[in-house]
């Protein structure tokens, strides 16, 4: 492949311009080469620092995060956490956004510079983006629809309806609660089953389309246009987050919040689950294997610190999942406290009854009845301490802490508890409105980057869509739109589960360890770390060698088998609503669902080995035609002689050194897979004739 020009200076076209006239030709495509002058560029660092930390910080950090912490074993998993951070998603980080900007291609051109066998990794890359994309626009259409519903008073979610027919609270409504019932009712219109599909519905429909109606507005100009969105969609939710934080802290019930959120275990340290779970989500909280960290950097110019930015962007990363954990949990916190305030003012209420009835035989001392709320929580539990065993089973002890540990997460964190403690706020739309809107602009962020892993390497590849970047982007999401009908049905939140649960993980992580090969292992890492000294003007620690080669290397291949130890021995689920208990359920996935997941993961993970057989195929083909040419033309052929990537670079070191003109040879990133051809000296009298000519072939 035909060397690019960087854009660092005239050092470095001095030194393609010396090549070129010593006749060193390069075999290559027209599909990856590139006009850098042409390439947009981002237009300024902060702007690039904001998409990439728009990128990596999405729902995942206020979702998933705090029930992960919270489920294993609180601070304890944070240290974890930083662990793995530090010695496997930092240097993982610091190698995608190295690759994309020495070599100034999408995913696809990254790795097919490398190697044109390993092309496939980088189409792998785009087929989970495509995954990823369907359904988490899904996720964004819902928030515009509690977005728009948030504009009322009193909030829709707040009180149970009324049945017409029947003059009472709607049954589903009563035997669950209120947010519970909206969601599931009214927002989802839920199947009881995955079985089950049901009609589309049509409000999702129309939030779905208002949601790629976004995207592709955003995305027409490529970077130009969605750099600009950027700047309010990264920074606003961090804005919207301290509102909240502050609030919170006010709120009766956000210490003891707090207080459970970092209480370590260290205990969990022994369970190698806890540690699969921390490792997926460092993986997936930087987005590596996307190809987006790659898109975004490749637009960097070449000097740029990249090593920089992956401890900003991995620091950033992690605290914002530390303040989404502290908002979440204060709102938890002040949620589990007013039900057990109110489990509280239910039992007294028995007790007095039990009192009245003169059964209060045991000599329990009395509350004072005429105030039951005026009972505090601590007050209560300590007197159940003490007579609770004589009690009946209707009276409980109103226990924070298991209030605390039904652990939320996902959707249901986000559309059901918070929904709930909003709706007992004053001024409710506000902070209705407010919370949506963040929820919005996170998940929009992360869609631009997604969007950017699709649409950068097949422009980066293919020169036909480079030219019409405009149509390709309107058209991609419109496809999005039209498959992400599968997700506006009845069932379609069960088909979100699975997509989230199946389609990426897996993939990504084969992504990733190709990747890792491929550097360190293909192109090798002192190869590498010499295109980085190039970039940066210093070397990177050499500690980065070693975790590159051992330790990310083994850590994701042990992620690997671990998730594929806990499908083949744990039997895929998901949770379902039951309408007539009005109660979640766990079911089993039927056999058809099974087997859309296995294909799910075998489409996306099908293009690296063939890409590796393609290119294996095309070069076979390619000697063998050299060879039948040979045969016709042995004359011509005398004149040329086959060299390696490394002898290329002695002959460069020979033609032009820096005593002879002033030049630095550069050290670029060289195909390991391509081929390169150098012109033989010919004779004296020949050489005399055609000085002045460019000889190629």
């Amino acid at each position: 492949m035909t060397e690019k020009p960087s854009l660092n200076g005239d050092e470095d076209g001095a030194w393609l311009t010396e090549s070129r006239s010593q006749s060193q030709i390069a075999l290559s495509s027209d599909a990856n080469e590139t006009n850098n002058g042409d390439r947009p560029a981002w237009d300024s660092k902060i702007q690039y620092v904001l998409a990439q930390v728009g990128f990596s910080v999405g729902l995942g950090n206020v979702w998933r995060f705090p029930y992960l912490c919270h489920q294993n074993g609180g601070g304890a998993f944070m240290l974890l956490y930083v662990f793995l951070l530090v010695v496997v998603g930092v240097p993982l980080f610091f190698m995608e956004l190295a690759a994309g900007q020495s070599i100034r291609q999408g995913s696809i051109g990254v790795w097919k510079h490398i190697s044109p066998k390993l092309s496939g990794i980088g189409y792998s890359s785009c087929l989970v983006c495509f995954y990823v994309a369907l359904y988490y626009n899904v996720i964004i259409a819902w928030s515009l629809f509690y977005m728009g519903n948030s504009f009322q008073y009193p909030l829709p979610w707040e009180n149970c309806p009324i049945d017409v027919t029947t003059n009472d609270t709607v049954k589903e409504c009563a035997q669950s609660s209120a947010t519970s019932y909206f969601w599931f009712r009214k927002a989802l219109n839920i199947s009881n089953s995955i079985e089950e599909s049901g009609e589309f519905n049509s409000i999702t429909t129309g939030c779905l389309l208002a949601a790629w109606t976004i995207v592709s507005l955003a995305m027409i100009k490529g970077i130009k246009s969605s750099a600009k969105v950027m700047y309010f969609s990264s920074v606003f939710p961090y804005v919207v987050l301290f509102i909240f934080l502050i609030r919170g802290l006010t709120l009766d019930g956000a210490i003891e919040g707090i207080t459970f959120m970092f209480y370590p275990r260290l205990e969990i340290w022994g369970n190698m689950q806890v540690w699969r779970q921390a490792a997926t989500q460092v993986f997936f909280a930087l987005g590596l294997g996307y190809g987006s960290v790659i898109a975004y950097s490749s637009y960097n110019p070449v000097q740029n610190n990249c090593h920089k930015d992956a401890l900003l962007v991995s620091g950033i990363n992690f605290m914002t999942s530390v303040l989404a954990s502290l908002v979440v949990f204060v709102i938890l916190g002040f949620r589990a406290k007013n039900i057990a305030k109110s489990c509280v003012a239910e039992n007294i209420g028995l007790l007095n009854s039990m009192w009245l009835q003169k059964q209060d035989q045991h000599g329990w001392p009395r509350f004072n009845m005429s105030e039951p709320t005026s009972v505090s929580v601590s007050d209560y539990r300590e007197w159940y301490s003490h007579y609770g065993a004589t009690l009946g089973l209707n009276v409980t002890d109103c226990n924070l802490e298991e209030e605390m540990n039904k652990g939320v997460e996902g959707t249901g964190l986000a559309f059901i508890a918070f929904t709930e403690v909003m709706a007992l706020f004053p001024a409710s739309p506000f902070w209705s409105a407010l919370f949506f809107l963040m929820l919005l602009n996170l998940g929009m962020s992360t869609m631009f980057g997604t969007m950017q892993g699709i649409l950068t390497p097949l422009m980066d590849n293919f020169k036909l869509l480079e030219r019409h970047r405009t149509l390709l982007t309107v058209c991609s999401c419109a496809l999005g739109f039209l498959l992400g009908l599968l997700f506006t049905q009845r069932s379609g939140n069960y088909f979100v589960a699975m997509f989230d649960d199946y389609s990426a993980t897996l993939p990504l992580i084969i992504v990733v360890i190709f990747e890792t090969i491929s550097v360190s292992w293909i192109y090798g890492t002192d190869r590498f770390f010499d295109d980085i000294e190039d970039m940066l003007k210093w070397r990177p620690p050499v500690v980065y060698k070693y975790l590159w080669k051992y330790v990310c290397l083994l850590a994701m291949i042990g992620l690997l088998a671990a998730s594929l130890l806990r499908m083949v021995f744990k039997r895929p689920t998901y949770t379902a609503w039951n309408e007539s208990t009005a109660s979640e359920m766990t079911l089993e996935y039927p056999g058809w669902a099974l087997a859309m997941i296995v294909l799910l993961i075998v489409f996306a993970s099908l293009p690296v080995p063939i890409g590796y057989i393609y290119s294996t195929l095309q070069h076979r083909r390619l000697l063998h035609a050299e060879s039948v040419e040979g045969d016709s033309k042995e004359v011509n052929r005398d004149l040329y002689t086959k060299c390696s990537s490394v002898e290329q670079l002695d002959f460069n070191s020979h033609q032009a050194t820096p005593e002879e003109d002033g030049v630095r040879p550069r050290t670029t990133f060289l195909p390991v897979g391509g081929e390169h051809y150098r012109l033989l000296p010919q004779q004296e009298e020949e050489q005399d004739e055609e000085e002045e000519q460019d000889t190629g072939v």
